[in-house]
Protein backbone atom coordinates (compact mmCIF):
# COMPACT_ATOMS: atom_id res chain seq x y z
CA UNK A 1 0.00 0.00 0.00
CA UNK A 2 2.82 2.14 0.64
CA UNK A 3 3.95 2.77 -3.12
CA UNK A 4 0.10 3.93 -3.94
CA UNK A 5 0.01 6.44 -1.36
CA UNK A 6 3.49 7.78 -2.55
CA UNK A 7 1.79 8.07 -5.98
CA UNK A 8 -0.82 9.62 -4.24
CA UNK A 9 1.16 11.99 -2.92
CA UNK A 10 2.70 12.90 -6.45
CA UNK A 11 -0.52 13.17 -8.26
CA UNK A 12 -1.98 16.00 -5.28
CA UNK A 13 1.41 17.99 -5.45
CA UNK A 14 1.36 17.69 -9.24
CA UNK A 15 -2.15 19.78 -9.17
CA UNK A 16 -5.71 19.12 -11.79
CA UNK A 17 -4.65 17.31 -14.78
CA UNK A 18 -6.74 17.24 -18.30
CA UNK A 19 -6.16 13.50 -18.95
CA UNK A 20 -9.31 11.62 -19.25
CA UNK A 21 -10.19 8.31 -17.99
CA UNK A 22 -10.27 5.99 -21.00
CA UNK A 23 -13.90 3.97 -21.65
CA UNK A 24 -13.44 0.61 -21.02
CA UNK A 25 -13.59 -0.96 -24.40
CA UNK A 26 -15.27 -4.12 -22.87
CA UNK A 27 -18.85 -2.05 -22.86
CA UNK A 28 -20.13 -1.07 -26.55
CA UNK A 29 -20.92 3.09 -26.15
CA UNK A 30 -24.63 3.79 -25.43
CA UNK A 31 -26.45 5.35 -28.38
CA UNK A 32 -26.03 9.39 -28.06
CA UNK A 33 -27.34 11.83 -30.10
CA UNK A 34 -24.41 13.70 -32.26
CA UNK A 35 -22.75 17.12 -30.45
CA UNK A 36 -24.79 20.14 -31.41
CA UNK A 37 -23.29 21.37 -35.11
CA UNK A 38 -21.46 18.01 -35.63
CA UNK A 39 -22.08 16.37 -39.15
CA UNK A 40 -23.94 13.08 -38.90
CA UNK A 41 -22.46 10.29 -40.29
CA UNK A 42 -23.83 8.76 -43.21
CA UNK A 43 -24.74 5.39 -42.38
CA UNK A 44 -26.35 6.73 -38.73
CA UNK A 45 -29.33 6.13 -37.72
CA UNK A 46 -32.11 8.61 -36.00
CA UNK A 47 -31.75 8.98 -32.13
CA UNK A 48 -34.62 7.91 -29.92
CA UNK A 49 -35.47 12.00 -29.38
CA UNK A 50 -35.56 12.16 -33.19
CA UNK A 51 -37.68 8.69 -33.74
CA UNK A 52 -40.28 9.62 -31.28
CA UNK A 53 -40.72 13.00 -33.11
CA UNK A 54 -41.17 11.23 -35.93
CA UNK A 55 -43.71 9.16 -34.39
CA UNK A 56 -42.16 6.28 -35.02
CA UNK A 57 -43.67 2.82 -33.42
CA UNK A 58 -41.45 -0.12 -31.94
CA UNK A 59 -40.50 -3.37 -34.06
CA UNK A 60 -38.79 -6.05 -32.41
CA UNK A 61 -37.30 -5.81 -28.81
CA UNK A 62 -34.16 -7.73 -29.04
CA UNK A 63 -32.36 -8.51 -25.35
CA UNK A 64 -28.56 -9.48 -25.41
CA UNK A 65 -27.27 -10.52 -21.99
CA UNK A 66 -23.32 -10.79 -22.47
CA UNK A 67 -20.58 -12.36 -20.60
CA UNK A 68 -18.40 -10.65 -17.46
CA UNK A 69 -15.48 -10.60 -19.53
CA UNK A 70 -15.40 -10.23 -23.89
CA UNK A 71 -12.77 -12.40 -24.65
CA UNK A 72 -12.57 -11.19 -28.21
CA UNK A 73 -10.63 -8.27 -26.84
CA UNK A 74 -7.13 -9.16 -26.39
CA UNK A 75 -6.95 -7.51 -23.09
CA UNK A 76 -9.73 -9.70 -21.23
CA UNK A 77 -8.74 -12.64 -23.57
CA UNK A 78 -7.09 -14.39 -20.19
CA UNK A 79 -7.32 -17.54 -19.03
CA UNK A 80 -8.69 -16.52 -15.56
CA UNK A 81 -11.02 -14.36 -17.35
CA UNK A 82 -12.09 -17.30 -19.37
CA UNK A 83 -12.90 -19.48 -16.44
CA UNK A 84 -14.79 -17.01 -14.93
CA UNK A 85 -17.12 -16.47 -17.98
CA UNK A 86 -18.07 -20.14 -17.79
CA UNK A 87 -17.96 -20.70 -14.18
CA UNK A 88 -21.08 -17.37 -14.49
CA UNK A 89 -24.25 -18.18 -15.26
CA UNK A 90 -25.82 -15.20 -17.49
CA UNK A 91 -28.95 -13.18 -16.63
CA UNK A 92 -32.00 -14.67 -18.69
CA UNK A 93 -33.18 -12.31 -20.97
CA UNK A 94 -36.61 -13.19 -19.41
CA UNK A 95 -35.61 -11.18 -16.63
CA UNK A 96 -33.96 -8.20 -18.53
CA UNK A 97 -37.38 -8.32 -20.39
CA UNK A 98 -39.49 -8.09 -17.43
CA UNK A 99 -37.63 -5.24 -16.57
CA UNK A 100 -38.11 -3.19 -19.45
CA UNK A 101 -41.14 -0.30 -19.32
CA UNK A 102 -41.98 -0.50 -23.25
CA UNK A 103 -42.54 -3.67 -25.55
CA UNK A 104 -43.07 -3.63 -29.27
CA UNK A 105 -46.31 -2.14 -31.13
CA UNK A 106 -45.53 0.73 -28.40
CA UNK A 107 -44.71 4.21 -29.76
CA UNK A 108 -40.83 5.24 -29.55
CA UNK A 109 -40.55 6.72 -26.23
CA UNK A 110 -37.02 8.11 -25.24
CA UNK A 111 -37.89 9.01 -21.99
CA UNK A 112 -38.97 5.66 -20.83
CA UNK A 113 -35.83 3.98 -22.71
CA UNK A 114 -33.58 6.27 -20.65
CA UNK A 115 -35.88 5.73 -17.31
CA UNK A 116 -35.49 1.47 -18.53
CA UNK A 117 -31.62 2.24 -18.38
CA UNK A 118 -31.73 4.03 -15.20
CA UNK A 119 -33.98 0.86 -13.75
CA UNK A 120 -31.24 -1.60 -14.80
CA UNK A 121 -28.48 -0.04 -14.12
CA UNK A 122 -29.70 -0.15 -10.30
CA UNK A 123 -29.59 -3.55 -10.44
CA UNK A 124 -26.64 -5.11 -8.97
CA UNK A 125 -26.24 -8.16 -11.24
CA UNK A 126 -25.58 -6.15 -14.56
CA UNK A 127 -22.53 -3.89 -15.35
CA UNK A 128 -23.39 -2.02 -18.36
CA UNK A 129 -26.41 -1.28 -20.18
CA UNK A 130 -26.63 -0.02 -23.90
CA UNK A 131 -30.46 0.83 -25.67
CA UNK A 132 -29.92 1.66 -29.26
CA UNK A 133 -31.97 1.03 -32.32
CA UNK A 134 -30.84 -1.81 -34.76
CA UNK A 135 -32.71 -0.88 -38.14
CA UNK A 136 -35.45 1.51 -39.06
CA UNK A 137 -38.25 0.78 -41.72
CA UNK A 138 -41.36 2.31 -42.60
CA UNK A 139 -41.81 4.17 -39.36
CA UNK A 140 -40.80 1.15 -37.18
CA UNK A 141 -37.82 0.38 -35.66
CA UNK A 142 -36.03 -2.36 -33.62
CA UNK A 143 -34.62 -2.41 -30.85
CA UNK A 144 -31.86 -4.14 -28.86
CA UNK A 145 -31.12 -4.09 -25.16
CA UNK A 146 -27.67 -5.36 -24.86
CA UNK A 147 -26.62 -6.10 -20.74
CA UNK A 148 -22.86 -7.01 -19.67
CA UNK A 149 -23.07 -8.96 -16.15
CA UNK A 150 -21.02 -8.95 -12.93
CA UNK A 151 -19.95 -11.41 -11.04
CA UNK A 152 -22.05 -11.87 -8.57
CA UNK A 153 -20.79 -14.78 -6.62
CA UNK A 154 -19.11 -13.62 -3.55
CA UNK A 155 -17.32 -16.01 -0.94
CA UNK A 156 -15.35 -12.83 1.07
CA UNK A 157 -13.23 -12.26 3.76
CA UNK A 158 -13.32 -9.13 5.01
CA UNK A 159 -11.27 -6.73 8.20
CA UNK A 160 -11.95 -3.28 8.24
CA UNK A 161 -10.61 -0.78 10.58
CA UNK A 162 -12.48 2.29 11.72
CA UNK A 163 -12.25 4.56 14.69
CA UNK A 164 -9.31 2.73 16.30
CA UNK A 165 -11.99 -0.54 15.82
CA UNK A 166 -11.33 -3.73 13.68
CA UNK A 167 -14.32 -5.54 12.49
CA UNK A 168 -14.59 -8.88 10.42
CA UNK A 169 -16.40 -10.91 8.35
CA UNK A 170 -17.15 -14.08 6.79
CA UNK A 171 -20.05 -14.85 3.86
CA UNK A 172 -20.74 -16.31 0.80
CA UNK A 173 -23.42 -14.36 -1.48
CA UNK A 174 -25.04 -14.92 -4.69
CA UNK A 175 -26.60 -11.81 -5.95
CA UNK A 176 -27.92 -13.49 -9.46
CA UNK A 177 -29.08 -16.90 -8.84
CA UNK A 178 -28.63 -19.15 -11.78
CA UNK A 179 -29.28 -16.17 -13.98
CA UNK A 180 -32.29 -15.87 -12.16
CA UNK A 181 -31.90 -12.53 -10.19
CA UNK A 182 -32.33 -13.87 -7.12
CA UNK A 183 -30.08 -12.89 -4.29
CA UNK A 184 -29.58 -14.97 -1.26
CA UNK A 185 -26.55 -15.28 1.07
CA UNK A 186 -25.49 -16.02 4.80
CA UNK A 187 -22.87 -14.36 6.85
CA UNK A 188 -20.63 -14.40 9.95
CA UNK A 189 -20.10 -11.00 11.25
CA UNK A 190 -17.98 -9.58 14.28
CA UNK A 191 -18.70 -5.99 14.02
CA UNK A 192 -18.22 -3.04 16.98
CA UNK A 193 -21.63 -3.96 18.94
CA UNK A 194 -22.00 -7.41 17.96
CA UNK A 195 -21.35 -10.75 16.57
CA UNK A 196 -23.32 -12.67 14.77
CA UNK A 197 -24.52 -15.35 11.33
CA UNK A 198 -27.47 -13.67 8.96
CA UNK A 199 -29.21 -15.03 5.97
CA UNK A 200 -30.48 -13.62 3.39
CA UNK A 201 -32.87 -14.11 0.56
CA UNK A 202 -34.34 -10.96 -2.27
CA UNK A 203 -36.13 -11.43 -5.10
CA UNK A 204 -36.88 -8.34 -6.96
CA UNK A 205 -39.06 -9.80 -9.80
CA UNK A 206 -41.25 -12.48 -7.93
CA UNK A 207 -44.27 -14.52 -9.75
CA UNK A 208 -42.58 -12.79 -12.98
CA UNK A 209 -43.84 -9.28 -11.93
CA UNK A 210 -42.57 -6.33 -10.44
CA UNK A 211 -43.28 -7.69 -6.90
CA UNK A 212 -40.62 -8.05 -4.82
CA UNK A 213 -39.94 -10.53 -1.73
CA UNK A 214 -36.95 -9.91 1.02
CA UNK A 215 -36.02 -11.71 3.95
CA UNK A 216 -33.56 -12.06 6.65
CA UNK A 217 -32.98 -13.71 9.89
CA UNK A 218 -30.06 -13.26 12.29
CA UNK A 219 -28.78 -14.65 15.15
CA UNK A 220 -26.54 -12.87 17.08
CA UNK A 221 -24.70 -13.12 20.83
CA UNK A 222 -27.00 -10.56 22.01
CA UNK A 223 -30.10 -11.49 20.61
CA UNK A 224 -32.05 -12.00 17.21
CA UNK A 225 -33.57 -9.93 14.44
CA UNK A 226 -35.98 -11.27 11.71
CA UNK A 227 -37.25 -9.40 8.70
CA UNK A 228 -39.87 -10.14 5.78
CA UNK A 229 -41.55 -7.75 3.16
CA UNK A 230 -43.32 -8.13 0.31
CA UNK A 231 -43.97 -5.38 -1.52
CA UNK A 232 -44.93 -3.83 -5.47
CA UNK A 233 -43.83 -0.48 -5.00
CA UNK A 234 -44.25 2.16 -7.19
CA UNK A 235 -41.29 0.77 -9.75
CA UNK A 236 -41.42 3.42 -12.53
CA UNK A 237 -42.39 6.84 -12.30
CA UNK A 238 -46.25 6.17 -14.73
CA UNK A 239 -46.52 3.60 -12.13
CA UNK A 240 -50.72 3.94 -11.65
CA UNK A 241 -50.73 1.07 -7.89
CA UNK A 242 -48.45 0.21 -5.35
CA UNK A 243 -49.40 -2.35 -2.46
CA UNK A 244 -47.16 -4.15 0.57
CA UNK A 245 -46.39 -5.42 3.53
CA UNK A 246 -43.33 -5.71 5.81
CA UNK A 247 -42.91 -6.73 9.61
CA UNK A 248 -39.32 -6.89 11.33
CA UNK A 249 -38.61 -7.56 14.77
CA UNK A 250 -35.10 -6.96 16.87
CA UNK A 251 -33.91 -7.96 20.01
CA UNK A 252 -30.15 -6.77 20.96
CA UNK A 253 -28.31 -5.35 23.84
CA UNK A 254 -27.67 -2.09 22.95
CA UNK A 255 -24.11 0.42 24.60
CA UNK A 256 -24.29 3.53 25.68
CA UNK A 257 -20.93 5.21 24.89
CA UNK A 258 -19.40 8.50 26.05
CA UNK A 259 -15.87 10.13 24.40
CA UNK A 260 -15.21 6.48 22.49
CA UNK A 261 -16.08 4.21 25.40
CA UNK A 262 -18.82 1.59 26.19
CA UNK A 263 -19.97 3.58 29.90
CA UNK A 264 -23.36 0.85 30.14
CA UNK A 265 -25.82 -1.08 27.95
CA UNK A 266 -29.51 -2.26 27.94
CA UNK A 267 -31.83 -5.05 26.49
CA UNK A 268 -33.60 -3.53 23.24
CA UNK A 269 -36.61 -4.79 21.87
CA UNK A 270 -37.82 -3.30 18.56
CA UNK A 271 -40.82 -4.35 16.64
CA UNK A 272 -41.80 -2.86 13.35
CA UNK A 273 -44.54 -2.93 10.94
CA UNK A 274 -46.55 -1.57 7.83
CA UNK A 275 -49.14 -2.53 5.34
CA UNK A 276 -50.02 0.02 2.80
CA UNK A 277 -51.69 0.23 -0.56
CA UNK A 278 -51.49 3.47 -3.08
CA UNK A 279 -52.33 4.93 -5.98
CA UNK A 280 -51.32 7.19 -8.50
CA UNK A 281 -52.33 9.12 -11.58
CA UNK A 282 -48.93 8.82 -13.13
CA UNK A 283 -46.12 10.99 -15.13
CA UNK A 284 -48.23 14.31 -15.87
CA UNK A 285 -47.12 17.06 -17.89
CA UNK A 286 -43.45 15.84 -15.82
CA UNK A 287 -44.31 15.53 -12.49
CA UNK A 288 -45.69 12.28 -10.64
CA UNK A 289 -48.45 12.53 -7.69
CA UNK A 290 -48.67 9.51 -5.41
CA UNK A 291 -50.97 8.81 -2.44
CA UNK A 292 -51.11 5.78 -0.20
CA UNK A 293 -53.39 4.89 2.87
CA UNK A 294 -52.05 2.33 5.86
CA UNK A 295 -51.19 1.40 8.95
CA UNK A 296 -48.09 1.28 11.07
CA UNK A 297 -46.43 -0.55 14.26
CA UNK A 298 -43.47 1.05 16.55
CA UNK A 299 -43.50 -1.21 19.13
CA UNK A 300 -40.02 -0.92 22.02
CA UNK A 301 -38.87 -2.21 24.96
CA UNK A 302 -35.98 -1.62 27.44
CA UNK A 303 -34.58 -3.35 30.39
CA UNK A 304 -31.64 -3.61 32.12
CA UNK A 305 -29.24 -6.56 31.00
CA UNK A 306 -27.79 -8.92 33.93
CA UNK A 307 -24.79 -8.31 34.75
CA UNK A 308 -24.35 -5.25 32.26
CA UNK A 309 -23.77 -1.77 33.83
CA UNK A 310 -27.43 0.00 33.12
CA UNK A 311 -27.86 3.54 32.21
CA UNK A 312 -28.84 6.31 34.67
CA UNK A 313 -32.12 6.08 33.46
CA UNK A 314 -34.03 3.89 31.14
CA UNK A 315 -36.59 4.96 28.48
CA UNK A 316 -40.16 3.72 29.04
CA UNK A 317 -41.64 1.00 27.16
CA UNK A 318 -43.46 2.40 23.89
CA UNK A 319 -46.15 1.42 21.61
CA UNK A 320 -47.75 3.49 18.87
CA UNK A 321 -50.14 1.90 15.94
CA UNK A 322 -51.17 4.30 13.94
CA UNK A 323 -53.21 4.36 10.43
CA UNK A 324 -51.60 6.79 8.17
CA UNK A 325 -51.67 8.74 4.51
CA UNK A 326 -48.66 9.42 2.39
CA UNK A 327 -48.16 11.89 -0.32
CA UNK A 328 -45.20 11.86 -2.66
CA UNK A 329 -44.04 14.29 -5.05
CA UNK A 330 -41.50 13.50 -8.03
CA UNK A 331 -40.15 15.71 -10.71
CA UNK A 332 -38.94 13.95 -13.54
CA UNK A 333 -35.52 15.69 -13.68
CA UNK A 334 -32.56 12.84 -13.87
CA UNK A 335 -29.05 13.74 -15.29
CA UNK A 336 -26.14 11.06 -16.43
CA UNK A 337 -22.82 12.49 -15.41
CA UNK A 338 -19.39 10.04 -14.68
CA UNK A 339 -16.74 10.38 -11.50
CA UNK A 340 -18.59 11.55 -8.99
CA UNK A 341 -19.29 8.67 -6.08
CA UNK A 342 -18.39 6.15 -8.39
CA UNK A 343 -15.43 5.52 -10.38
CA UNK A 344 -15.35 5.07 -14.25
CA UNK A 345 -19.66 3.92 -14.11
CA UNK A 346 -22.46 6.40 -14.98
CA UNK A 347 -24.29 7.64 -12.07
CA UNK A 348 -28.09 9.14 -12.34
CA UNK A 349 -28.87 12.16 -10.15
CA UNK A 350 -32.06 13.28 -9.43
CA UNK A 351 -32.28 17.30 -10.22
CA UNK A 352 -35.64 17.38 -9.89
CA UNK A 353 -37.65 18.55 -6.25
CA UNK A 354 -38.87 15.06 -4.06
CA UNK A 355 -40.34 15.22 -1.80
CA UNK A 356 -42.53 12.55 0.71
CA UNK A 357 -44.86 13.41 3.98
CA UNK A 358 -47.00 10.46 5.84
CA UNK A 359 -49.02 11.45 9.20
CA UNK A 360 -50.50 8.81 11.09
CA UNK A 361 -52.59 8.75 14.14
CA UNK A 362 -51.90 6.67 16.87
CA UNK A 363 -54.74 5.34 19.33
CA UNK A 364 -55.05 3.76 22.37
CA UNK A 365 -58.58 2.26 20.87
CA UNK A 366 -56.05 0.25 18.42
CA UNK A 367 -53.22 -0.86 21.31
CA UNK A 368 -50.84 2.30 20.95
CA UNK A 369 -49.74 2.95 24.64
CA UNK A 370 -51.03 6.77 24.05
CA UNK A 371 -52.50 9.33 21.35
CA UNK A 372 -49.96 10.57 19.55
CA UNK A 373 -48.96 12.09 16.02
CA UNK A 374 -46.62 10.07 13.84
CA UNK A 375 -44.99 12.07 11.59
CA UNK A 376 -42.21 11.81 8.51
CA UNK A 377 -41.17 13.75 6.27
CA UNK A 378 -38.36 14.64 3.64
CA UNK A 379 -37.60 16.93 0.72
CA UNK A 380 -34.89 16.80 -1.97
CA UNK A 381 -33.76 19.37 -4.64
CA UNK A 382 -30.50 19.23 -7.23
CA UNK A 383 -29.50 22.07 -8.67
CA UNK A 384 -27.10 22.42 -11.89
CA UNK A 385 -25.00 25.06 -11.78
CA UNK A 386 -22.13 26.93 -14.03
CA UNK A 387 -19.66 24.49 -15.89
CA UNK A 388 -20.88 21.63 -14.82
CA UNK A 389 -21.15 22.40 -10.95
CA UNK A 390 -24.01 20.03 -9.39
CA UNK A 391 -25.42 20.86 -5.64
CA UNK A 392 -28.00 18.56 -4.07
CA UNK A 393 -29.75 19.73 -1.08
CA UNK A 394 -32.10 16.87 1.51
CA UNK A 395 -34.17 17.76 4.74
CA UNK A 396 -35.58 15.07 6.84
CA UNK A 397 -37.64 15.40 10.01
CA UNK A 398 -39.22 12.43 11.80
CA UNK A 399 -41.18 12.15 15.45
CA UNK A 400 -44.51 12.19 17.32
CA UNK A 401 -46.75 14.97 18.68
CA UNK A 402 -48.52 14.98 22.18
CA UNK A 403 -50.51 17.22 23.73
CA UNK A 404 -48.98 19.86 21.68
CA UNK A 405 -45.39 18.70 22.56
CA UNK A 406 -42.89 17.38 19.60
CA UNK A 407 -41.61 13.89 21.16
CA UNK A 408 -38.30 12.07 19.79
CA UNK A 409 -37.91 14.87 17.16
CA UNK A 410 -35.07 14.17 14.64
CA UNK A 411 -34.60 16.79 11.81
CA UNK A 412 -31.68 16.92 9.42
CA UNK A 413 -30.50 18.81 6.64
CA UNK A 414 -27.61 17.88 3.98
CA UNK A 415 -25.64 19.70 1.35
CA UNK A 416 -23.65 18.21 -1.41
CA UNK A 417 -21.48 20.14 -3.97
CA UNK A 418 -19.69 18.97 -6.81
CA UNK A 419 -16.98 20.96 -8.66
CA UNK A 420 -15.40 19.28 -11.82
CA UNK A 421 -11.59 20.74 -12.62
CA UNK A 422 -11.22 18.34 -15.45
CA UNK A 423 -12.55 14.82 -16.34
CA UNK A 424 -10.20 13.35 -13.52
CA UNK A 425 -10.11 15.94 -10.95
CA UNK A 426 -12.97 17.50 -8.49
CA UNK A 427 -13.47 19.01 -5.87
CA UNK A 428 -16.06 18.31 -2.94
CA UNK A 429 -17.93 19.51 -0.38
CA UNK A 430 -20.45 18.30 2.37
CA UNK A 431 -21.98 19.67 5.03
CA UNK A 432 -24.48 18.56 7.34
CA UNK A 433 -26.63 18.88 10.39
CA UNK A 434 -28.84 17.21 13.02
CA UNK A 435 -30.96 17.84 16.07
CA UNK A 436 -33.04 15.76 18.59
CA UNK A 437 -35.59 17.14 20.44
CA UNK A 438 -37.21 15.95 23.82
CA UNK A 439 -35.38 12.17 23.10
CA UNK A 440 -35.42 9.54 25.20
CA UNK A 441 -32.50 9.24 28.08
CA UNK A 442 -30.42 6.86 25.53
CA UNK A 443 -30.80 8.42 22.29
CA UNK A 444 -27.90 10.45 21.06
CA UNK A 445 -26.05 11.20 17.97
CA UNK A 446 -22.74 10.21 17.57
CA UNK A 447 -20.10 11.35 16.07
CA UNK A 448 -16.70 9.75 15.06
CA UNK A 449 -14.08 7.38 13.17
CA UNK A 450 -17.45 5.44 11.65
CA UNK A 451 -19.66 8.68 10.54
CA UNK A 452 -17.56 11.18 9.13
CA UNK A 453 -15.26 12.21 11.57
CA UNK A 454 -12.61 9.78 10.20
CA UNK A 455 -9.45 11.04 12.78
CA UNK A 456 -11.00 10.29 15.63
CA UNK A 457 -12.49 6.78 17.35
CA UNK A 458 -15.32 5.96 16.91
CA UNK A 459 -18.78 7.49 18.58
CA UNK A 460 -15.70 10.25 20.04
CA UNK A 461 -18.61 12.55 20.48
CA UNK A 462 -22.71 11.75 20.91
CA UNK A 463 -25.03 14.70 22.36
CA UNK A 464 -28.85 16.16 20.86
CA UNK A 465 -26.69 18.00 18.45
CA UNK A 466 -24.21 17.12 15.45
CA UNK A 467 -22.70 19.16 12.90
CA UNK A 468 -20.05 17.73 10.63
CA UNK A 469 -18.28 19.49 7.30
CA UNK A 470 -16.12 17.89 4.75
CA UNK A 471 -13.78 19.24 1.95
CA UNK A 472 -12.39 16.65 -0.47
CA UNK A 473 -10.40 16.87 -3.64
CA UNK A 474 -10.40 13.71 -4.97
CA UNK A 475 -8.92 12.49 -8.26
CA UNK A 476 -10.05 9.41 -10.72
CA UNK A 477 -6.75 7.40 -12.33
CA UNK A 478 -7.09 5.55 -15.69
CA UNK A 479 -5.55 2.99 -13.51
CA UNK A 480 -7.62 -0.69 -14.47
CA UNK A 481 -5.65 -3.02 -12.31
CA UNK A 482 -6.71 -6.65 -13.81
CA UNK A 483 -9.35 -5.07 -15.51
CA UNK A 484 -11.00 -5.53 -12.32
CA UNK A 485 -10.55 -2.38 -10.51
CA UNK A 486 -11.08 1.56 -10.57
CA UNK A 487 -8.69 3.02 -9.03
CA UNK A 488 -8.69 7.30 -7.44
CA UNK A 489 -7.91 9.03 -4.06
CA UNK A 490 -8.97 11.47 -2.01
CA UNK A 491 -6.93 14.06 0.55
CA UNK A 492 -9.76 15.16 3.26
CA UNK A 493 -10.36 17.68 5.91
CA UNK A 494 -13.07 17.08 8.18
CA UNK A 495 -14.70 18.85 11.40
CA UNK A 496 -17.42 18.47 13.13
CA UNK A 497 -19.42 18.47 16.67
CA UNK A 498 -21.63 16.60 18.78
CA UNK A 499 -23.28 18.13 21.95
CA UNK A 500 -26.10 18.98 23.94
CA UNK A 501 -27.90 16.14 26.37
CA UNK A 502 -27.24 14.86 29.59
CA UNK A 503 -23.95 12.40 28.78
CA UNK A 504 -20.53 13.61 30.62
CA UNK A 505 -18.76 15.85 28.46
CA UNK A 506 -21.84 16.31 25.87
CA UNK A 507 -22.87 19.88 27.29
CA UNK A 508 -19.77 22.28 25.47
CA UNK A 509 -17.49 19.77 23.61
CA UNK A 510 -14.72 21.54 21.08
CA UNK A 511 -14.77 21.82 16.98
CA UNK A 512 -12.73 18.73 16.61
CA UNK A 513 -10.77 18.53 13.09
CA UNK A 514 -8.65 16.32 10.98
CA UNK A 515 -6.67 16.19 7.55
CA UNK A 516 -6.00 13.16 5.47
CA UNK A 517 -5.42 11.32 2.31
CA UNK A 518 -6.31 7.86 1.16
CA UNK A 519 -7.18 5.62 -2.08
CA UNK A 520 -10.30 4.15 -3.25
CA UNK A 521 -10.79 1.48 -5.02
CA UNK A 522 -13.91 0.72 -6.91
CA UNK A 523 -14.92 -3.36 -7.84
CA UNK A 524 -16.49 -2.82 -11.47
CA UNK A 525 -16.89 -6.13 -12.59
CA UNK A 526 -18.74 -7.61 -9.54
CA UNK A 527 -21.95 -7.00 -7.98
CA UNK A 528 -20.64 -6.00 -4.90
CA UNK A 529 -19.62 -2.06 -6.06
CA UNK A 530 -19.19 -0.66 -2.74
CA UNK A 531 -15.86 1.37 -2.61
CA UNK A 532 -13.08 0.45 -0.34
CA UNK A 533 -11.71 3.08 1.57
CA UNK A 534 -7.46 3.04 2.43
CA UNK A 535 -7.82 6.02 4.51
CA UNK A 536 -4.78 7.57 6.53
CA UNK A 537 -6.17 10.57 8.94
CA UNK A 538 -4.57 12.62 11.39
CA UNK A 539 -6.22 14.86 13.93
CA UNK A 540 -5.57 18.31 14.81
CA UNK A 541 -7.05 18.56 18.37
CA UNK A 542 -5.05 16.22 20.39
CA UNK A 543 -7.12 14.71 23.13
CA UNK A 544 -5.73 11.96 25.77
CA UNK A 545 -6.41 9.03 24.22
CA UNK A 546 -6.37 9.99 20.39
CA UNK A 547 -3.72 8.40 18.20
CA UNK A 548 -1.77 11.08 16.16
CA UNK A 549 -2.58 8.80 12.88
CA UNK A 550 -5.69 6.73 12.30
CA UNK A 551 -5.99 4.17 9.99
CA UNK A 552 -9.42 3.55 8.12
CA UNK A 553 -9.93 0.42 5.93
CA UNK A 554 -13.90 0.12 5.18
CA UNK A 555 -16.26 -0.32 2.07
CA UNK A 556 -18.70 2.51 1.39
CA UNK A 557 -21.68 2.72 -1.34
CA UNK A 558 -19.86 5.81 -3.11
CA UNK A 559 -16.71 7.41 -3.19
Amino acid sequence: MAKYESFLLVLLMAGPAAAQVPPDPAVEPAHEAPAPGAPRPADALPTFAELEAAQARIGEVRVVTRDIFDTDDLAENRLLFRWANALHVKTRPEVIERALLFKGGEPVSARLIEETERLLRSTTYLYDVCIRPLAVRDGVVDIEVATRDTWTLDPSLKAGRSGGTNTSSISLKEDNLLGTGVALGVSRVNGVDRSGTQVDLGVDRAFGSWTSVSLSRARNGDGRRDALAVARPFYALDARWAAGASFSRDDRIDPVYDAGRPVAEYRRRENRGEVFGGWSAGLVDGWVQRWSLGASLQDDGYAPEPGRVPPARLPADEKLVAPFVRYELIEDRFEKLDNRNLIGRPEFFALGLAAKVQLGRAMPALGSSRSAWVYTGTVGRGFELAAGQLLTLTASAQGHQEDGRAHRQQLGVQARYYLPQSARWLFYAGASADALRNAEPTESLPLGGDNGLRGYPLRWQSGTRRALFTLEERFYTDLFPLRLFRVGGAAFFDIGRAWGGSGAGSADPPWQRNVGFGLRFFSVRTAFTNVLHVDLAFPLDTDAGVKRVQLIVKTRASF
